[in-house]
This record gives C-alpha cells, sequence and structure tokens, in this order.
C-alpha cells in the first residue's frame, strides 16, 4: 500500500477529465507501456499513479512509482539515460497508458537497451488459413 510520503491520486493536479478516465489497481496504479517513439520498439513496463503521470505530462520526463522503494523516480535521473515524452495515450479500458518517449540510451535497469532482451520464449506461430 501506499505509503504517506506519497502524493494521493486524488490530491494530484492531474487534469480531472484524465483522471476521470483512469482505472487503478487497489494501490491506486496503473500500467505505463514505453515505446520508442519513432522506432515503435517497446522499452519497459512501469507503473504511475496520477501524480506520475501528471509530471511525466507537464515535465517532459518519463515519471513513474516505484512499487519496492514507494517513491517515484524520474527515468534517468540516476542512470543517465532520460526518457523524454513524446507522447501518452490511454488505452480502451483506461488501465494502462501507452507512453511514447526519446529513450537516450539503455531503458532496462540491467543495462539491456530494453527490457525483453533476455531471449524469445520460442511460441508456436500459427498462420490463419483465407477463408
Amino acid at each position: 500500500m501506499p505509503n504517506a510520503s506519497r502524493t494521493p491520486a486524488d490530491q494530484s493536479d492531474l487534469d480531472p477529465g484524465i483522471a476521470a478516465r483512469l482505472k487503478r489497481d487497489a494501490n491506486g496504479l496503473f500500467a505505463a507501456v514505453v515505446q520508442q517513439h519513432d522506432t515503435g520498439e517497446v522499452l519497459m513496463l512501469a507503473w504511475m499513479d496520477d501524480e506520475a503521470l501528471h509530471r511525466s505530462l507537464t515535465t517532459g520526463r518519463a515519471t513513474y512509482y516505484s512499487r519496492s522503494r514507494q517513491e517515484y523516480w524520474v527515468k534517468g535521473e540516476t542512470s543517465g539515460n532520460p526518457q523524454w515524452v513524446k507522447s501518452a495515450a490511454l488505452d480502451c479500458d483506461g488501465d494502462a497508458i501507452l507512453l511514447r518517449v526519446d529513450q537516450r540510451g539503455v531503458a532496462c535497469h540491467t543495462g539491456t537497451r530494453t527490457c525483453w532482451d533476455s531471449g524469445d520464449l520460442q511460441a508456436v506461430v500459427v498462420t490463419p488459413s483465407a477463408g
């Protein structure tokens, strides 16, 4: 659960029209799928609340909420690999944000370009037949 140092979603400066469309989990969080704006490369998945989204939209720096540390973090502030926000879109259910960014350097905390560089899971590929 969120700690007292965290800004509650209902006290955020996020536009009320956007806030009304969001569906949050029990902790007030929603998923942020992060994509490189010009190539479509999926970089990472992170968590946001209303305040993190507000900060991202108003500062141009991707800001997330760390569930393990229970605090906000600006991507690249300590790693030197910032994400500059280019656009944001809410999904049809209102429970996830697609954040398109300009990623400088690596996106993953493991030092790889994306969080999906650990290998393919060898899924069966089916080609649908015509008709």
